[in-house]
């Protein structure tokens, strides 16, 4: 059994940073591509940013060089940078391994920006 375990989301000021990251844990996995999703209240999950193995990055168009997205070189986490947060930021992150056919999401990290 994998899981996908994240950490680092929290309460944060408009304008400030969080860093996610994302951890496999269970038998080892190769996955091809990682990535963080996020969905707000009342809204459909939405892409953040992906990773493939080789190094290709994807960032959802409104990412605009706020976050960053990396992954460790045993390829088993991924993190997200996150800086210069908005209101409109705040949303339950989820981490997505794809490992052969299948998507491996974890339970999600809470990220609240507010004053």
């Amino acid at each position: 059994q994998v899981r996908m375990v994240e950490s680092g989301g929290g309460l944060v000021q408009p304008g400030g940073s969080l860093r996610l990251s994302c951890t496999s844990s269970g038998r080892a996995i190769s996955p091809k591509v990682m990535g963080w999703y996020r969905q707000a209240p009342g809204k459909q999950r939405e892409l953040v940013a992906t990773i493939t193995a080789g190094g290709t990055i994807n960032y959802a168009d409104w990412v605009k060089g706020r976050f960053t997205i990396s992954r460790d070189k045993a390829q088993r986490s991924v993190y997200l940078q996150m800086n210069s947060l908005k209101n409109e930021d705040t949303a339950v992150y989820y981490c997505v391994a794809g490992v052969g056919s299948e998507l491996i999401w974890g339970q999600g990290t809470q990220v609240t920006v507010s004053s």
